[in-house]
């Protein structure tokens, strides 16, 4: 088939909505997996699959056996309302399901929902739930223990995780069940992006059944490919097929958990052949260059470690100081330094270039030392000012913090640093009582989404709940709200390209890049799937015969 004759077919699938989309791709705007993507944000669903989207087991491995992973260590109980953690997450993956899972490869996936669609409105969006599912208990999945499981999500006496994602968004009472198999839900306002905020993005979103306690180490009881065999506290857990799972019956026999107080052992445990998978960090990844024996897999990622600046204390009340310090910094020394070249230059806000909604006509911003001194001494401070930087001992954080010291000396910045326990650095994360949120200048990690929308929400709107700018801007406000309504990717592009310039000039946090996330892997094992927000996906995982 030509290319016209497939966008003359692709135009009979849907309404106008979609075919701005595939104007976009007639013209090159868009690349086809991307028209696949969004034709799944739609609800396009079926025809997302029938283009080839979604994954296949390797033949030539055999599934069956056991997967040994090493994690982190759970920071508190694991409960999938109020989890936070990557290891926590890992742990969920093997049991707990969406009602979407966003790869980072192939976008939104059909998981205990069949399909989506939104109003005209975009306010009231529809999901078919998958038949027959059955919890691990043996409990079939209805409509409502979704509800129930939405409705305990954003209920502000619950102590949920995804409070600060629903926010504006879905409140209490929105989640309604029209039929054992239909569940509809109707927003606060406007948002053609929604699919994303019931997806595996929103980690905490995962399905329980209706009569949920908050028990959930007890059990374990979710949907997942796995069910609980054992769990032992700071140790580890082991989990066993699920006879019944609705998906792929060619399951690993047993998914081993151990969890570990330092990254270096869980390298040393997967050179000694003791463990087939843990997560990356640039540090263990060069403990494995160069071994046939391990793989290094990694997915770009819309993560990112975001400098605010408190648009409200000096001497980041005037944005000249703000844009100064963020000149400094060469991007591309960053991404090819710290980074190891496994990252994409960012450009100062959340609009990552993965996203197809990012409008890639705003120019990037790049180091420019005498326009720095320049705004400097326009802002009245042509020598530089002394400010302290506050972030947490995670990652490669603490050596962006130096980075970031170094370049602002060449404008005459006097950057201190104060590298705090990252337990210390968050505190309760409310204003007031938070360095997190309280520090004037700092430095803190967000992981992936699958859309810019949580991130513009929560960091940058006026009531954000995790606005550590403290940026407050009617016009930003009114801009997101244009962005939420947009219906189509051309819209939605014209939306993103004003809040970009927006961003640029008042520049309340500095986003320098956009990570990869990797995992290692032994070279004997092959179907290692995970998300860029720490779902590790193993039910397809096989192992390469000799």
């Amino acid at each position: 088939m030509t290319k016209r004759n497939e966008i003359d077919a692709l135009r009979n699938l849907s309404g106008d909505i979609w075919n701005v989309a595939v104007d976009e791709y007639a013209a090159g705007y868009l690349k086809r997996r991307d028209l696949l993507k969004y034709a799944a944000l739609i609800g396009l669903t079926g025809f997302a699959a029938s283009q080839g989207l979604g994954f296949s087991r390797a033949r030539a491995a055999a599934a069956g056996g056991t997967v040994r992973v090493g994690l982190g260590q759970p920071t508190k109980a694991i409960d999938p309302v109020t989890v936070t953690d990557p290891a926590s997450i890992g742990v969920l993956s093997q049991v707990g399901e969406y009602l979407i899972l966003d790869d980072p490869k192939d976008g939104l996936q059909p998981k205990l929902a069949l399909s989506w669609e939104a109003d005209e409105t975009a306010k009231r969006w529809t999901f078919k739930l998958r038949p027959g599912v059955k919890f691990h208990d043996g409990r079939t999945v209805t409509a409502k223990d979704v509800v129930a499981s939405f409705e305990r999500l954003v209920d502000p006496n619950s102590g949920s995780s995804a409070l600060s994602a629903y926010k504006g968004i879905l409140s209490k009472g929105g989640a309604k069940i029209v039929d054992d198999e239909t569940v509809a839900f109707d927003l606060d306002q406007s948002n053609s992006n929604f699919p994303f905020y019931v997806s595996s993005d929103v980690y905490n979103a995962v399905i329980l059944p209706a009569d949920y306690a908050g028990d959930f180490e007890k059990n374990f009881n979710g949907t997942g490919p796995f069910k609980l065999e054992s769990f032992r506290p700071k140790q580890g857990a082991s989990f066993v097929r699920n006879p019944d799972y609705w998906g792929d019956k060619a399951l690993p026999d047993r998914v081993e958990i151990k969890f570990f107080d330092d990254e270096q052992a869980q390298v040393v445990a997967l050179q000694a052949g003791q463990l087939d998978v843990i997560p990356s960090t640039t540090r263990l990844e060069l403990a494995i260059e160069g071994n046939a024996n391990f793989k290094l897999l990694s997915v770009q990622a819309s993560s990112h470690d975001a400098v605010h600046l408190r648009t409200d204390q000096a001497p980041f009340t005037d944005k000249r100081v703000r844009r100064a310090l963020a000149l400094t910094l060469d991007r591309e020394a960053i991404v090819k330094g710290l980074l190891k070249g496994r990252a994409i230059a960012g450009n100062d806000t959340p609009f990552a270039p993965i996203f197809p909604s990012a409008d890639p006509s705003v120019p990037q911003r790049k180091q420019d030392i005498a326009e720095a001194k320049r705004l400097l001494a326009e802002a009245g401070v042509p020598n530089g000012f002394e400010v302290t930087l506050t972030t947490e001992r995670a990652y490669d954080i603490p050596d962006y913090a130096v980075i970031i010291q170094n370049f602002a000396k060449k404008a005459g910045i006097d950057v201190k640093l104060n590298v705090l326990p990252q337990d210390a650095y968050y505190g309760s994360a409310t204003f007031g009582s938070s360095p997190w949120l309280d520090s004037n200048l700092g430095i803190t990690d967000f992981g992936h989404r699958g859309t810019p929308d949580i991130f513009l929400n929560a960091t940058l709107k006026s009531d954000g709940a995790w606005n550590a700018a403290h940026f407050r801007n009617a016009d930003y406000d009114a801009l997101l709200v244009e962005y939420g309504k947009a219906r189509d990717l051309q819209a939605q592009r014209i939306a993103a390209g004003k809040i970009q310039a927006l961003l640029l000039d008042e520049t309340p946090e500095i986003i320098s890049y956009f990570s990869q996330y990797s995992r290692i892997s032994s070279a004997k094992v092959a179907g290692v799937r995970f998300t860029a927000i720490s779902h590790l996906l193993l039910d397809r995982v096989s192992f390469v015969q000799a």
